[in-house]
C-alpha cells in the first residue's frame, strides 16, 4: 500500500509541473514579462539533478542506512506536505500564479493565506518535493544532488521575481518583504 502510495505521488509530481507549464503561462493580460530565462534554467537545474541523482544511485557508500520503510514514510510525509504547501500556494494566487515572472496589467500583493507567514510558499513546496525525492533515493549523494542545485537555482529566480515586484508594487511589496521570510518561517 505504501509503495502504491509513493508511486503515485513520484509520478503525480512531474505531471503537475509539466502541466503547470502548459497551462499556467502568462496571458495577454500581462503588463510585462521579466522572467530573465529563469524558468529555462530552472528546468536545465532539475533535469540535469535528476540525472545526477539517478548516476549516483550505483555508489554504494553513499547509500542511507535506514530500513525501507522509515524512509518510505518519511518521503511520503516530506512530498505529501511539500506538494500540498506548493498547491496551496498556487491556488491563493489563482490568475496571478503563472510559471514566467510576470506582473499582470491586474497585479496586486497577496498576502492572505499561506502568503502571510512566507513570500514564496511555492518554492517552499517544490523544495520539499525534492527532498523527499532525495530521502526516497536512499542515497546521500542523490539527495545532494536533487536538493543543492534546485535550491541555488529557486533561490536566483526568487532574487529576479522580488525585484520585478519591488518595482511593479513598490512600498506595499517592501512592507511585506519587512514582515515575512522568503522560504521558512522565521527563518530564511
Amino acid at each position: 500500500m505504501l509503495g502504491t502510495i509513493l508511486l503515485a505521488i513520484v509520478i503525480m509530481f512531474p505531471v503537475s509541473e509539466i502541466a503547470l507549464t502548459v497551462f499556467k503561462r502568462a496571458s495577454a493580460r500581462v503588463a510585462s514579462r521579466q522572467d530573465s530565462g529563469s524558468k529555462g534554467f530552472l528546468w536545465v537545474v532539475i533535469v540535469a539533478s535528476f540525472c545526477l541523482a539517478a548516476a549516483f544511485q550505483w555508489v554504494s557508500v553513499a547509500v542511507i542506512h535506514a530500513s525501507a520503510p522509515v524512509l518510505e514514510l518519511t518521503a511520503l510525509g516530506i512530498m505529501v506536505i511539500g506538494m500540498t504547501v506548493r498547491w496551496t500556494a498556487i491556488l491563493t494566487l489563482g490568475p496571478l500564479f503563472t510559471v514566467e515572472v510576470a506582473v499582470q496589467t491586474d497585479h496586486r500583493l497577496v498576502d492572505s493565506g499561506i502568503y502571510r507567514h512566507i513570500r514564496h510558499p511555492s518554492y517552499a513546496g517544490l523544495l520539499l518535493m525534492f527532498l523527499g525525492l532525495g530521502v526516497l533515493s536512499a542515497n546521500w549523494l542523490s539527495l545532494v544532488a536533487l536538493t543543492v542545485p534546485t535550491t541555488a537555482a529557486i533561490i536566483t529566480r526568487i532574487g529576479i521575481e522580488e525585484r520585478v515586484l519591488r518595482e511593479a508594487l513598490g512600498a506595499s511589496y517592501e512592507t511585506y518583504c519587512a514582515r515575512t521570510r522568503r522560504l521558512v518561517p522565521g527563518v530564511y
